[in-house]
Formats: structure tokens, C-alpha cells, sequence
């Protein structure tokens, strides 16, 4: 067994090792640019599980939904969901985007009388619920005017079309569906230009 003095003169001599040889490697080391961890943890916030929208049972109800909705609804001229949603919008904030309008439809719509006149408007407001609620650290990256200039113009529209606003959102549950799918998953699906019955 070594004795106490050579354990120590190797240790010393570990710890003068380390000194010069590594810390001028580790402050040499070029560090990563700042921010560079945000972007991906934020990316990954904006970010929903295919799975999510793999089960019939709640496509069915909100497609059902929606159906129901849209034989109720008077004006065929307007749409709230649609590709205006996104103009002057970066492709990165598209899920962002579609975040704001569900948490508006669920707030403004779902969650009002609407979901005791209508069949399955309970159950599609705890899903839309539980997107939102995952997608709660999604944040808009770079300038947000344009996304809340879009916001607000479908807002406001709702809004304009008093009672049938709210008929019309329900209505277009469905697209709103298909276009969290499209913009929130890893492996989007192609949308189809679904034309409203």
C-alpha cells in the first residue's frame, strides 16, 4: 500500500495537472451563443403529440360538432379559421397562432351557453382545454404585431355576427382541429381545402 506522503505528492501533482493543462481548455472553450437554448426549448413548447389527434372518438364529436353547427349557420359569406389567420406570419409561429385562437374559441364559445345547447361541446372544450394547457409555455418568436392584428381582426368578426359568431366558431371546429393538427404536430398532415357544407 502507498504511503500517506505519495498519495499526496500524486494528488498534489493530479491537482497541478488539472490546472494548467485543463482550465485553459475549458476557458478557451467557446460558449454557446446566447439565447441558443430558447430557441429549441421553445420550439419543443409549441410542439403537441400526433397521438393527441389520432383518437376517432373526440374527431368524431368534434367533427359531429361542427356539422351541427354549420346547418345553424346564416352566413356563408365569412369565415373565421382560415389561411388569414397567418398571413405576414412566420411558419414558426403558426402553432402559436393556432394556440390564441383556441384558447379564444374555448373561452368566448365552448365555455359560454353554448355548451349546454349543443351536444358534445362539453367534451370538445376539455379537449381544447387540454391542448391549450400543453401548449401553455408556446410563445411567439420575434415581432407579434402581425399575429395580433390577425387575432383581433377574428375576434372582431366573431364578434360583428353577434349570436350566429358563436354558431359560425362551432362550426368551424373541425378546421380548427385540422389546422392545430397541422401546425402544433411534428408530422403535420396535408390539409385539403374542405369546403363547408
Amino acid at each position: 500500500m502507498a504511503s500517506l506522503p505519495t498519495l499526496t505528492k500524486s494528488f498534489s501533482g493530479w491537482v497541478v495537472f488539472c490546472c494548467c493543462c485543463c482550465l485553459p481548455l475549458l476557458l478557451t472553450s467557446p460558449l454557446p451563443p446566447k439565447g441558443a437554448g430558447v430557441a429549441s426549448s421553445t420550439h419543443h413548447a409549441c410542439r403537441l403529440r400526433k397521438i393527441n389527434f389520432q383518437q376517432p372518438y373526440i374527431r368524431n364529436r368534434t367533427y359531429t360538432l361542427a356539422k351541427m353547427a354549420r346547418v345553424l349557420d346564416e352566413d356563408t359569406d365569412n369565415r373565421l379559421i382560415g389561411q388569414q389567420l397567418y398571413v405576414n406570419v412566420k411558419e414558426n409561429n403558426h402553432c402559436y397562432v393556432m394556440k390564441r385562437i383556441a384558447e379564444i374559441v374555448l373561452k368566448d364559445v365552448l365555455l359560454t351557453e353554448a355548451k349546454d345547447q349543443y351536444p358534445y361541446a362539453e367534451e370538445v372544450a376539455q379537449f381544447l382545454a387540454s391542448l391549450t394547457s400543453e401548449l401553455s409555455r408556446c410563445k411567439c418568436s420575434g415581432h407579434r404585431e402581425h399575429i395580433e392584428k390577425n387575432v383581433e381582426e377574428m375576434k372582431s368578426k366573431m364578434k360583428q355576427l353577434g349570436g350566429n359568431g358563436k354558431t359560425k366558431a362551432i362550426g368551424e371546429l373541425d378546421l380548427l382541429f385540422d389546422y392545430i393538427e397541422n401546425a402544433c404536430t411534428d408530422a403535420p398532415k396535408k390539409r385539403g381545402n374542405k369546403k363547408k357544407d
